[in-house]
């Protein structure tokens, strides 16, 4: 397999383009892939983030605490739907910063449970740059059970189509 630079090879355009600022309108709507949550999922993440928390460790404690089945941190929760959000591709080389969030976690995730994500814009403009634009969204997170366990409202700055690349340091142009 080649990968000529000036031969042809790479300037074949990509596969998957993210959207730019202004396809993204306000009411738009798109459900993501699923995920089901497992055990090694909820060790690694706990592990990983320091989450040593005897609620998110023990059975039992999460038990005596009224819960069904090994509790999820809405961190975990949250982190896995942005990663599905991510994972559609709506954002694939378009996105150029996270801005602001705000969390709201409704009801619990178990290990075990599936979730998806509704995104749905509720924000298009431009930024103050040129060819960049803010796009604000609530995605909300649904179980197995078609209900929603988690939102959040991302404010992400998108390129727009007149977007210019910046410069690097030492190229001429």
């Amino acid at each position: 397999m080649s990968s000529t630079v000036n031969g042809n090879q790479l300037d074949a355009p990509p596969l998957v383009r993210g959207m730019t600022w202004e396809e993204m309108t306000v009411g738009m709507r798109f459900r993501t892939a699923s995920r089901t949550i497992t055990e090694a999922d909820l060790v690694a993440f706990i592990t990983l983030c320091g989450f040593n928390e005897p609620l998110f460790w023990e059975a039992d404690h999460a038990a005596a605490a009224g819960y069904a089945g090994r509790l999820v941190p809405g961190a975990l929760t949250y982190a896995m739907a942005e990663g599905l959000v991510i994972q559609s591709h709506a954002l694939h080389g378009t996105g150029l910063a996270f801005m602001h969030m705000e969390l709201d976690v409704r009801r619990p995730v178990l290990v075990g449970d599936t979730i998806t994500a509704v995104v749905e814009v509720t924000e298009s403009r431009p930024a103050s740059k040129p060819g960049r634009g803010v796009v604000g969204s609530t995605v909300t997170v649904f179980n197995q059970r078609g209900e929603d366990v988690l939102a959040f409202t991302p404010v992400r700055l998108i390129r727009g189509r007149d977007y210019v690349e910046a410069q690097k340091e030492g190229t001429d142009g």
